[in-house]
C-alpha cells in the first residue's frame, strides 16, 4: 500500500521561498524547475518511505525524523506508519548552519 504524502504548512513555505529566490536571482524556469523536482522527490517516498536516512541532528525530538536530499536541499520528513502517511516537515539548505535545522518550526 503507497503512502500518503502531506507537506506541512512550514514546508510549502520553504517552497514558496525557494522559488521566489531564484525566480529573482537566476528565471522564473529554473526556479520552476527546482521547485518541481524537489517536490517530485519527495513522492518517491509514497512507496518508499525508510529510504531516507535518520537525520541525527533532530534525533532528540520526540518525533523520528528522515531526510532525503536533492541538489542542495534536505527533504525533511516523518512517517506515521498506522495512518500510513508521511508528513514532509521541512526543505532544509544545507548551505545554511545546521544549527538552523533545529528551528521550532518542525512539527
Amino acid at each position: 500500500m503507497k503512502f500518503k504524502i502531506i507537506w506541512s504548512s512550514f514546508a510549502e513555505e520553504q517552497i514558496d521561498e525557494i522559488f521566489e529566490y531564484y525566480k529573482t536571482e537566476a528565471s522564473p524556469k529554473i526556479a520552476k524547475n527546482l521547485t518541481s523536482n524537489l517536490i517530485k522527490s519527495a513522492e518517491i517516498l509514497s512507496d518508499n518511505p525508510y529510504v531516507g536516512q535518520v537525520e541525527e541532528l533532530l534525533i532528540e525530538r520526540a518525533g523520528k525524523y528522515r531526510y532525503l536530499v536533492y541538489k542542495n536541499y534536505k527533504i525533511i520528513y516523518s512517517i506515521d506508519a498506522e495512518n500510513q502517511f508521511i508528513k514532509i516537515a521541512d526543505v532544509f539548505d544545507t548551505r545554511q548552519n545546521p544549527i538552523k535545522i533545529e528551528r521550532n518550526t518542525l512539527r
